[in-house]
């Protein structure tokens, strides 16, 4: 493994599924400030559309900007190879007819040093995932009604 990839924090990917092809790009400049302030590094960002009948298209950032006002000339070249058409492909299974999507695969920056000595110990990530706030807000809502506290 090269010294590139041992220094590397975790790498994740996430979908964002935008309703009716509604982008407005103000969550990109959030994006941007986690990038400038080195909390995360870009690898692959790609958006695609599912059409009504299905099929699945990968869309150019040069494609999104039909007003002008949706500037996405920062991301461009924001390719590392990770995605590839079958990810894409997946992404759009998930999505609705008539529905895009961003597919943003990002290392966490500020877990690099935590992960390459964990590594240079020997350790290695077994498990991993991510818990959506939907499900943290309903538990929270269920321990409520039951007359419980969460708070441990």
């Amino acid at each position: 493994m090269s010294n590139e990839f041992q220094d590397m924090g975790p790498v994740d990917f996430v979908v964002i599924e935008f309703p009716g092809n509604r982008m407005t790009g103000k969550a990109l400049s959030l994006v941007l400030d986690l990038v400038d302030r080195g909390i995360v590094r870009v690898l692959d960002l790609t958006f695609v559309r599912k059409d009504t009948d299905g099929s699945v298209v990968a869309m150019e950032l040069r494609d999104l900007d039909d007003d002008g006002e949706l500037d996405l000339s920062v991301f461009e070249g924001s390719s590392s190879g990770l995605l590839g058409q079958d990810d894409i492909d997946e992404a759009g299974m998930a999505l609705e007819p008539g529905n895009s999507a961003g597919i943003l695969v990002y290392e966490n920056v500020w877990a690099a040093p935590l992960a390459r000595e964990l590594r240079r110990g020997g350790a290695q990530l077994v498990a991993g995932g991510r818990i959506p706030v939907q499900a943290l807000l309903a538990s929270l809502d269920a321990v409520e009604a039951e007359g419980g506290s969460a708070a441990a």
